[in-house]
């Protein structure tokens, strides 16, 4: 009697424990319908622009351009100034009205303000080795889930930004070009804002920078190899092998392009994690422009 009253128990607690996870599950899901109502507003019209000189001033300051085509960051060199600068423009950034803005303006500020919250995450923390050790949680990979600003009342995170607004409300695989991981594996964080007037410009040169970088893209003997974004994300890329290699040649110079034209299959995939922070690497002589 005694052990099926225990079972009964049992079965209770599991009941209430269920039913209060299907609750929480329909809260968790109106409320994240109703930030994707949010996110999708925006004013074609608008002529309203977002100031991000003082992003600029950063990036003058720390990034610096490898010879190797890699884009470092001065982590450990921040000083307090620059580090009250950094918390200065994301503020700033956190009290616009986004919806207010044309389209361009908020792919720029979603861009500049991923970016920028990244800089601080990793500059609160350094050293690390990667990014992937400061943790949302102990079986996080990561820390892109952490709820790090508010933006339109909402509390939001690095996820938020890459997957739910600029994937979902672009739909444009140069999305992926755009963000930066503060890894050595990522497309380069490039040397100065988005803005809605050079924006095309910059996503293009941005693709065609990670693509015609072994990093990126590759042909070793006879095989082609690319960057796990292009797995992680496939369905961005067109969803099969075939659209990959499509996207692929569209960036690649003409002497990628024809390699790449010889393949139909892709054989292998990697990602560097390793922090892109700056070592002894020699710096370019100048600047891409865009």
């Amino acid at each position: 009697m005694q052990s099926r009253r225990m079972t009964n128990r049992l079965f209770i607690s599991l009941f209430l424990a269920i039913a209060g996870l299907t609750c929480l599950s329909g809260v968790v899901s109106g409320s994240t319908a109703q930030s994707d109502d949010l996110w999708r507003q925006f004013d074609p019209d608008s002529v309203l622009s977002v100031d991000h000189t003082k992003w600029d001033a950063l990036l003058s300051r720390y990034l610096v351009i490898g010879e190797d085509g890699i884009n470092r960051f001065r982590y450990g060199a921040v000083t307090p100034d620059d580090r009250a600068l950094l918390d200065s423009y994301i503020a700033e950034l956190e009290t616009r009205n986004v919806a207010g803005l044309n389209r361009n303006e908020q792919f720029a500020y979603w861009a500049n303000l991923y970016n920028a919250v990244t800089i601080r995450l990793i500059v609160d923390n350094y050293p690390v080795k990667s990014i992937r050790v400061i943790k949302s949680g102990p079986f996080s990979p990561g820390p892109w889930k952490m709820k790090l600003i508010t933006v339109m009342g909402q509390e939001i995170s690095l996820d938020t930004i890459e997957h739910d607004i600029l994937r979902a409300q672009w739909q444009d695989p140069r999305v992926h070009y755009a963000v930066n991981c503060a890894s050595i594996g990522c497309p380069n964080l490039l040397d100065r804002a988005f803005r809605a007037d050079t924006l095309e410009r910059m996503l293009d040169a941005g693709a065609r920078a990670y693509i015609n970088h072994p990093r990126g893209v590759r042909v070793d003997q006879g095989q082609l190899k690319v960057s796990s974004i292009y797995k992680w994300f496939k369905e961005d890329f067109g969803g099969t092998q075939t659209g990959i290699i499509e996207h692929l040649k569209q960036y690649a110079d003409d002497a990628l392009a024809a390699q790449i034209d010889q393949q139909s299959t892709i054989s292998d995939y990697d990602y560097d994690w390793s922090l892109n922070d700056i070592m002894a690497v020699p710096a370019a002589k100048s600047a891409p422009s865009y």
